[in-house]
């Protein structure tokens, strides 16, 4: 019981923080604060970092990652990520130059077993293998609609 209130008291110190959200490492683990996305060259030099706050999914950083990074001197021609790097928007990217850069990653489910709608704007978080709604919010459960057999994609929802 001494543990548990003074673990209470710990969070409740720390989640004075107005910009700090609610992340999530697996279905049943979170933690509160930011994330650090980091670019680095094979030899593991950091080339480029963006902080956010824990709800972000790393995805869509990539962006601004590969932007610091050439701005940094870095010439990037292959991103080697996980899942989370392979969304639609980062499979176009390129480089300041015009030419397209490659992404070597695992493909997104989101991409894997169809798109959602721009107006529900859910991310998928990698990590707990779940959808994030734009408050930050993890989803209880998962499921794919459609059927294989109608020669149609199936919809992760």
């Amino acid at each position: 019981m001494k543990e548990t209130v003074e673990d209470n008291q710990e969070n409740y110190a720390i989640s004075k923080d107005v910009d700090a959200r609610i992340g999530h490492k697996t279905a049943d683990s979170s933690f509160f604060g930011y994330n650090t996305h980091l670019a680095m060259t094979e030899e593991r030099i950091i080339t480029a970092a963006v902080v956010t706050s824990a709800e972000k999914g790393a995805g869509p950083e990539l962006p601004k990652l590969l932007s610091e990074a050439q701005a940094n001197g870095m010439e990037v021609v292959t991103i080697i990520g996980d899942a989370a790097y392979s969304g639609k928007n980062n499979l176009k990217l390129s480089d300041v130059n015009g030419n397209k850069v490659r992404i070597v990653a695992k493909m997104n489910p989101t991409i894997t077993y169809g798109t959602r709608k721009e107006e529900e704007k859910f991310d998928y978080n990698k990590d707990a293998d779940m959808f994030v709604c734009p408050a930050g919010h993890l989803a209880m459960y998962k499921q794919v609609q459609g059927k294989k057999v109608d020669k149609s994609n199936q919809l992760m929802t």
